[in-house]
């Protein structure tokens, strides 16, 4: 029951941030569209990462911008979705993991340096991205290591398409007790209202100013607020304003990216690790109890000094278990 407060107490404070910034937006006309071609004016792209080899993957809706690193068993490494998020979570990580394996990092449609197409973003254009991707691309079979939201298409993937995926890594994953619920009226209205040129404009640069992804990182995403400096505000801020963004993000939001996997859980027969942070905050260290059960044949480890990104937080202690669970896999 905690968890779910927390959801609720999370969606309730994420709609009051939302509707202050859809007032400002409708308050006038002139002042909010100056802000905006402002901040427009003002928005840098994100800068090219300058870690393992970029490529570029044209997939049916756009290029899928990725990294590769490293050489041997395949290891994709998907990041979690919040204002600005994008691979860089992975970076720490993926250096080390690919000590050992070819680690592959997408920045997801939409999101970081891929291609942000005008579409209706939802859960079945991720798990769709995610099968092509796995299909085209890495072409082995691959454990997928997944981070919150994106950890529940994962699964889904794992589990209708089992082929393709040889284990699974859920980091701090969502699916269960939150980011689980089809999206209501209130969320069909807010997501409504965050398409609109103008006061959807509006809002989503409140919602994801400096002060506002400071805040993000700080209280909701790092466990140590001095990991969060001038230059990952900055670039959490470029991706957040990257033109074309807003859809994306609009869907986030608004709980259009959700997806249930209850049904998909029991179906499951890959061997699963759930990692957590000890002090993240949501998902809190305490709905792992919730997978567990779930998934009665996983392993469970917690990372001390973390929030809900361990593997940015602490990529040593993060490469050391993902490391003992791939070493112990069946022979691919």
């Amino acid at each position: 029951m905690a968890a779910w407060t927390s959801e609720e107490e999370q969606r309730r404070r994420r709609r009051k941030r939302i509707v202050q910034g859809l007032l400002i937006g409708g308050a006038a006309i002139g002042v909010p569209a100056l802000i905006n071609a402002a901040i427009a004016r003002r928005a840098k792209k994100v800068a090219p990462a300058s870690w393992g080899r970029r490529h570029r993957y044209a997939w049916e809706l756009g290029d899928v911008v990725f990294q590769r690193l490293g050489e041997g068993e395949p290891l994709l490494l998907l990041h979690s979705f919040g204002p600005g998020h994008d691979s860089i979570e992975w970076r720490a990580a993926a250096e080390r993991l690919a000590a050992g394996c070819q680690v592959f990092a997408p920045d997801l449609p939409g999101w970081g340096r891929s291609d942000r197409p005008s579409v209706e973003y939802d859960a079945e254009l991720y798990i769709e991205f995610l099968i092509d991707f796995l299909v085209d691309v890495v072409r082995r079979r691959a454990v997928v290591v997944a981070s919150g939201l994106a950890a529940a298409y994962a699964l889904q993937v794992a589990v209708d398409r089992p082929e393709l995926v040889r284990a699974l890594i859920l980091v701090c994953p969502l699916g269960i007790d939150q980011a689980s619920d089809e999206p209501d009226l209130s969320d069909a209205v807010i997501h409504r209202l965050l398409r609109l040129p103008l006061v959807g404009t509006s809002a989503l640069n409140v919602y994801s100013s400096r002060n506002g992804l400071v805040h993000h990182l700080r209280r909701e995403v790092y466990s140590d607020p001095d990991r969060v400096d001038e230059g990952l505000v900055d670039h959490y801020w470029r991706g957040a304003h990257e033109a074309g963004s807003r859809a994306a993000l609009a869907a986030y939001l608004s709980g259009y990216l959700n997806h249930r996997v209850a049904d998909a859980l029991p179906r499951l027969r890959q061997p699963a690790l759930v990692v957590w942070g000890r002090q993240a905050v949501n998902p809190p260290v305490e709905s792992a109890d919730l997978w567990l059960h779930a998934l009665p044949g996983a392993e469970l480890e917690v990372v001390e000094g973390a929030g809900i990104l361990p593997h940015a937080e602490a990529p040593e202690a993060f490469r050391d278990v993902a490391a003992r669970f791939v070493d112990a896999l069946p022979t691919a």
